[in-house]
């Protein structure tokens, strides 16, 4: 059984202010994660699923249609988990395998901005590490994440509705834009690169 205190921000949930509203981080983590994870905590009881942590949960249930509710549950806990650990207030700096790999942090920016905004209703855009070991940018549709495909996930922006109608309305460009330039955690970024 999980609980969203399992998941922290590791901010306050005014920290990210202009750019991201303490009330869309009210609705985002305290309502919409917490309703992930009560869902998951209420499908996967008394199945085989139930005892498994939740890298295991997404990798097990990611085949199996007769789990996909426990699959789409389970991999939202972990893409919002895992897309509030990569906002900070804190300024840090891009780290140097992401601007060689992209030629400069401008190049970077720019296609990581044209995957996340040519997402096609609700999901997500990534920084993944491929099986070559290389930096890619990828999209994944409605719940669905890179450690279902064997890929290592190193940075992500959600670009569901939810994530920033409070604030932009329909200018999900400008949130992209917004996040990118101003509250990434390149810190945990690089750990991720490190690991």
């Amino acid at each position: 059984m999980y609980s969203l205190n399992q998941f922290p921000l590791p901010f306050s949930t005014k920290d990210l202010e202009p750019y991201m509203s303490e009330r869309t981080i009210n609705f985002h983590h305290g309502k919409h994660l917490a309703t992930y994870i009560k869902n998951l905590n209420d499908l996967s009881e008394g199945t085989k699923y139930a005892d498994l942590s939740l890298n295991e949960i997404i990798i097990k249930s990611a085949n199996d249609e007769s789990a996909k509710k426990i699959f789409n549950n389970a991999a939202q806990v972990y893409n919002h988990s895992f897309f509030f650990n990569c906002l900070s207030k804190e300024k840090t700096t891009m780290p140097e395998e992401i601007i060689n790999s992209f030629g400069n942090a401008d190049n970077f920016f720019e296609q990581f901005k044209s995957v996340a905004a040519s997402v096609f209703g609700s999901g997500w855009a990534w920084l993944i590490r491929d099986s070559n070991n290389e930096l890619k940018i990828i999209s994944t549709a409605n719940a669905d994440t890179p450690i279902a495909h064997n890929l290592k996930p190193v940075m992500t922006i959600d670009v569901w509705e939810h994530a920033y109608y409070l604030d932009y309305q329909n200018r999900r460009t400008d949130f992209i834009d917004s996040v990118l330039k101003n509250i990434i955690n390149w810190n945990f970024i690089k750990e991720n690169l490190e690991k």
